[in-house]
């Protein structure tokens, strides 16, 4: 049967709960082959109709979303009109809150977030838009190769006017450090174990810290286009910034965090949101 493929067709850049790490951001690339009869120009499914109607579907189904695990027991969903409330604890016995509109939130019926778990949800998406003519659908999730260290962090941007103001979307990340215009990797294993899952918040948005059960908690809200957002989540895993935590702002921060333990040294970061983009700050 006749098919076609696109590779790297969009990447899903989000978050999810995971009930031993907490609220990771992940970057997924997404391959795509399709099978099935050719229509009248030949083709199987026009590519510039692949770039629009399948990468929407995708997008929009879990692209800069908190994916849950509907499944799991330690989960508590509350619904008020468009509004949603998830409480969770980990396997740690650790509380996480999240309230948002629907559509920042992607319910998907399993115990835990795997790419697996993940792919019928977006095989459904995909098949509303495609013709009639196209018969299999073939979705691949992947992780950029990383050969070096990463991180994986979890934010929102509550000025954002897309979907980046969601409270808690993210990415999986790799960083350059550069220390005196050489390389420096002993710095680059530093700062990715100390964003190790990390959720980046902003001063301003930080509206309460208490302890419960000896355990200290943030809780991050504001108001922006899309609705009202509030996320509680354990202050371990949480890294402040007084300033948002756009890519531009997240590199300049941390060459400023490097200067001040290296005062004397020149300190040039490339820090990647996601996949293949990012921004440069020196210090």
């Amino acid at each position: 049967m006749p098919a076609l493929f696109v590779d790297q067709l969009t990447v899903i850049d989000f978050a999810f709960f995971d009930p031993v790490r907490g609220i990771v951001g992940e970057s997924w690339i997404v391959d795509l082959v399709l099978e099935g009869d050719l229509d009248d120009q030949g083709m199987v499914f026009d590519f510039g109709d692949v770039k629009k109607r399948i990468k929407q579907a995708i997008d929009s189904t879990l692209d800069h979303k908190f994916a849950v695990p509907s499944q799991y027991a330690e989960l508590s969903i509350t619904e008020d009109g468009d509004k949603l409330t998830l409480d969770m604890r980990d396997k740690q016995g650790r509380f996480y809150q999240h309230k948002s509109p629907r559509q920042a939130v992607a319910l998907i019926p399993t115990e835990i977030i795997t790419r697996e778990s993940a792919l019928p949800l977006l095989h459904q998406a995909c098949s509303e838009v495609v013709p009639d003519n196209v018969k299999k659908i073939f979705l691949n999730l992947r992780t950029e190769e990383i050969s070096g260290d990463y991180y994986h962090y979890a934010h929102g941007l509550k000025k954002h006017l897309g979907d980046c103001q969601r409270i808690a979307h993210g990415h999986r990340s790799q960083i350059h450090i550069f220390e005196n215009g050489q390389r420096n990797k002993d710095l680059e294993a530093y700062w990715c174990e100390l964003w190790r899952d990390i959720y980046i918040g902003t001063a301003e948005d930080l509206q309460k810290d208490f302890e419960d059960d000896a355990i200290q908690y943030f809780e991050f809200a504001y108001r922006s286009e899309q609705g009202e957002f509030s996320l509680v989540i354990p202050a371990e895993r949480c890294h402040i910034m007084e300033q948002d935590s756009t890519v531009e702002l997240i590199a300049q921060h941390i060459a400023d965090q490097l200067k001040e333990k290296h005062p004397k040294s020149e300190i040039e970061v490339r820090a990647f949101e996601g996949f293949n983009k990012g921004a440069i700050a020196f210090s």
